[in-house]
């Protein structure tokens, strides 16, 4: 039977409290529905209105309500990672964990054949002892799982050093990635992250992935296939690729002022900078960025949430800054269409964090892309996979020790992407180029989710040993 003919599935999606988890799943969840699939999309109560307008099929996606309980120290209003600092993010997964028994209940009622989570560790036996089967889905690329997986070094019967993370795992595939010091510390010390309900965070992940009955990842086996299938190995379960959820064509035009502001700029030479509505930079690096931006010479936008102890990023600009930019760059606090931004012909080099929507939606443009991953995880191993693996894009270079980076070394790479004369330049567009006709060809990504659904049939039919 194949996925044309079979009937649809009835799965429940329920992703952790971040937006940049929430938007993605309701992305893959659009995907799904255009196949016929139904979908109950479970989501705090207020956070719905921030996702209807992304709903493109709402006779088919359904959202769920639930309530948070409140969490000690957490502030009530708090429903997405985006309502609080980082500090607090350890609340909001125990206020999510403390849902359990409502989703048993919403999960006995709901009755779907299948259950997407991520962080919710505890969900695969619950969905179980249901009858229902659960994919552990990530938004984060294969490679950092199977970079970080953490079965093949567990033998070595101790706590994991720097040392043992320079090198991969054994039998990882052939790699060419290499780890300054600082991002070693950091992989080391999130391990120890205590993330809600006294869990690690890491422990989040490897238990999900232990017990979830299938893994799923965002994108295709052209790019993906091979991490994919050694955590296939590893697990002994089903790893599937989603395809790489390309962004739906946006429904709104470009806000006026910006028109009016990129259109005073010729074709390729503005830059782009945008680090993601979470976890802003500290001032001297938000500094530093801004600075090697005045640098470059280029017209530049950077859309920069303010830093922790500052209310505007008007007041954590470098002195004299707005004076010495005026009318060609500007450094602007608020929100801004991202999407709309990139695909404008005068934007020539985009900065991101590279977070994984960011990443999708750069290389579906044709801006040159320089690479500054904040400290996360997936963000680094992102950074390597676009710098090092695809070559589609130029890293930031940060002080070894520190993890720091200058006005000179900001400057540095945005002016290797932007100078067509640079061997370097001439390699990252070449495979850029490539990479986004290959992204944007016919029926790649129909295909891939064509073929994820007909897996996901397969497993609901036949069990897991697909």
């Amino acid at each position: 039977m194949d996925a044309a003919s079979a009937a649809p599935l009835h799965i429940a999606i329920f992703p952790w409290l971040a937006m940049g988890h929430l938007t993605p799943n309701l992305l893959l969840s659009n995907k799904l529905a255009e196949r016929g699939h139904r979908i109950s999309f479970i989501v705090p109560q207020r956070t719905q209105t921030k996702l209807h307008h992304l709903n493109l099929h709402p006779h088919l996606i359904t959202f769920i309500p639930i309530k948070l309980p409140h969490v000690h120290g957490l502030p009530h209003h708090a429903e997405t990672t985006s309502d609080i600092p980082f500090s607090l993010f350890p609340l909001l997964a125990t206020a999510m964990d403390r849902t359990q028994k409502d989703i048993e209940l919403l999960l006995r009622d709901l009755n779907p054949q299948i259950v997407f989570f991520d962080f919710q560790h505890w969900l695969p036996n619950l969905s179980r002892s249901l009858g229902i089967k659960s994919v552990m889905y990530l938004m984060l690329h294969p490679l950092s799982s199977a970079y970080l997986v953490e079965e093949p070094r567990r033998s070595q019967g101790r706590e994991l050093t720097e040392l043992d993370l320079m090198e991969p795992p054994l039998g990882f595939p052939d790699s060419c990635i290499k780890f300054q010091l600082h991002e070693l510390r950091f992989l080391v010390a999130i391990r120890k992250l205590e993330f809600g309900s006294g869990v690690l965070l890491y422990d989040r992940a490897y238990k999900g992935f232990r017990s979830a009955d299938v893994i799923g990842f965002k994108g295709c086996r052209e790019i993906d296939g091979p991490y994919a299938e050694y955590l296939q190995t590893v697990y002994g379960k089903p790893v599937l690729l989603s395809g790489p959820l390309l962004p739906e064509p946006p429904n709104t035009t470009l806000e006026e002022k910006w028109v009016s502001w990129l259109g005073g700029f010729n074709p390729g030479s503005v830059i782009f900078c945008a680090y993601g509505s979470e976890n802003p930079l500290p001032q001297n690096q938000l500094q530093e960025l801004l600075l090697g931006l005045e640098l470059t010479g280029f017209p530049f936008l950077a859309a920069l949430k303010p830093p922790d102890e500052f209310e505007s990023i008007e007041e954590a600009l470098p002195e004299g800054f707005e004076e010495r930019v005026k009318g060609r760059g500007i450094a602007y606090g608020g929100w801004v269409q991202q999407q709309l931004i990139l695909g404008h012909p005068s934007v020539g080099c985009f900065i991101t964090h590279c977070g994984a929507a960011s990443m999708t939606e750069a290389l579906v443009n044709k801006c040159g892309l320089v690479l500054l991953p904040r400290l996360g995880s997936d963000h680094i191993m992102n950074a390597k996979m676009l710098s090092m693996i695809l070559k589609v894009g130029v890293q930031v270079e940060k002080g070894e020790e520190d993890g720091l980076f200058t006005k000179e070394s900001v400057c540095k790479a945005v002016q290797t992407v932007m100078d067509d004369g640079n061997v370097v330049c001439r390699e990252v567009r070449e495979n850029h180029a490539k990479l986004r006709n290959f992204l944007l060809s016919d029926n790649l990504e129909s295909s891939c989710v064509d073929r994820f659904c007909q897996q996901l049939q397969d497993i609901c039919d036949k069990g897991v040993d697909i």
